[in-house]
């Protein structure tokens, strides 16, 4: 992943803000929403963008372009960075690799103390029996 180059394919327009806010909102363009074509890239190699897609399929649109907003921020330069931080964390958790789990077996010791638990429980059930009458 080239984050110059994937910095360069980002595009980014503004819109207003929703909510409260007074005067300021009416006027101000502070909202940010990013959008990432992923198909069209030349930062991801081919197999990041298989991974991306499998990965975060819910938040891709039919044309395969990412969009995420964000308008936190009264300054439309913050929401910017802070929605270009978060393209970013988002793709670093997308192209992380899970290691793979090792099996293990329990301890020899391990084994003989769960077993000896058990038997003392069950002697201890079977203690509790009213005894035979014969």
């Amino acid at each position: 992943m080239e984050r110059k180059q994937i910095l360069k394919e980002l595009s980014f327009k503004a819109l207003r803000s929703s909510g409260a806010g007074g005067q300021h909102v009416n006027k101000v363009s502070s909202k940010i929403v990013l959008s990432f074509d992923i198909a069209s890239s030349q930062g991801l190699s081919s197999k990041e963008k298989e991974r991306i897609q499998l990965k975060l399929g819910s938040r891709i649109t039919q044309d395969g372009v990412i969009i995420l907003q964000c308008e936190e921020s009264r300054s439309q330069h913050k929401n910017k960075s802070l929605v270009t931080g978060r393209f970013f964390e988002l793709l670093k958790k997308a192209l992380e690799v899970p290691k793979k789990r090792k099996r293990t077996k329990p301890s020899k010791s391990a084994v003989e103390k769960r077993l000896k638990v058990k038997k003392l429980k069950a002697q201890k059930k079977t203690s509790r029996k009213r005894p035979s009458l014969e």
